[in-house]
């Protein structure tokens, strides 16, 4: 089947972002994906996202459906048939939605679990706070907005650290076969970023020793998108040189 083009508005990207050993990074992914290093560190972290109006492109927008998901990310590159290419890669996404979680892989890229979110937000302050149901992993994020972005070691300042996450617009995941990496590609010409301050921040994911040995992966920044009308395109699916491994 062929998977259709989708818009929707992202009512609420929040990114909480990890410098993380790129040794420890590189052992998290499958080739041929690479850290993408950025100060000498791999880039790490978790997307916490609503979005409204999910339909296919040529649907009306009354009819779109809203849904509140999870993934959880590291920035990587890759060489692709015309040179260096830059994306995230996806070990995890979660959903509330039950259609989302029956439709991913099927009818758009990315599989998806099942989540219970729990979410409180003010102009100023957002939390969201998830668990799988499968009972893996847990998220508890507090995050204020703030003016400007302060105390990343990763980024400068707001603006650098926005060309660096709209450069990774392309997002790969691993199929439960494990034979190859389903991938979609963010896009927006309304790209547009805000700084956040990190309360608290709680990840079972990053938090695990066993994955993250003790300090190898440090809470860096937080940023958030609001109310972008975006579109999300299919990708050609990706071989993973792991999957093929693992399946022999």
């Amino acid at each position: 089947m062929r998977q259709p083009r989708l818009s929707s508005v992202v009512e609420r990207r929040l990114l909480v972002n990890y410098r993380v050993a790129p040794e420890v990074a590189e052992r998290l992914l499958p080739a041929p994906l690479r850290p993408q290093l950025v100060h000498g560190h791999a880039v790490a972290g978790l997307c916490l996202l609503r979005l409204g109006s999910v339909r296919p492109t040529w649907t009306p927008k009354p009819l779109g459906l809203q849904s509140e998901n999870a993934a959880h990310r590291i920035a990587v590159e890759w060489d692709g048939p015309d040179g260096l290419e830059t994306g995230v890669y996806i070990p995890r996404r979660d959903t509330a939605s039950r259609i989302n979680a029956w439709a991913g892989g099927r009818l758009f890229p990315g599989e998806h679990g099942r989540a219970d979110f729990e979410v409180h937000e003010t102009p100023g302050q957002m939390r969201v706070a998830l668990a799988t149901r499968d009972g893996d992993t847990r998220v508890d994020v507090t995050v204020e907005l703030s003016g400007e972005l302060r105390g990343s070691a990763l980024f400068a300042d707001l603006a650098e650290a926005s060309r660096f996450f709209r450069s990774g617009a392309k997002g790969f995941s691993p199929t439960s076969s494990g034979h190859h990496l389903e991938g979609m590609e963010l896009q927006t010409d309304a790209w547009h970023m805000e700084a956040g301050r990190i309360r608290s921040a709680e990840s079972s994911f990053f938090d695990d020793p066993e994955r993250f040995p003790p300090g190898s992966a440090t809470l860096d920044c937080a940023l958030v998108m609001r109310d972008i009308p975006v579109s999300w395109q299919p990708l050609p699916a990706m071989a993973s040189e792991r999957g093929a491994q693992l399946a022999n």
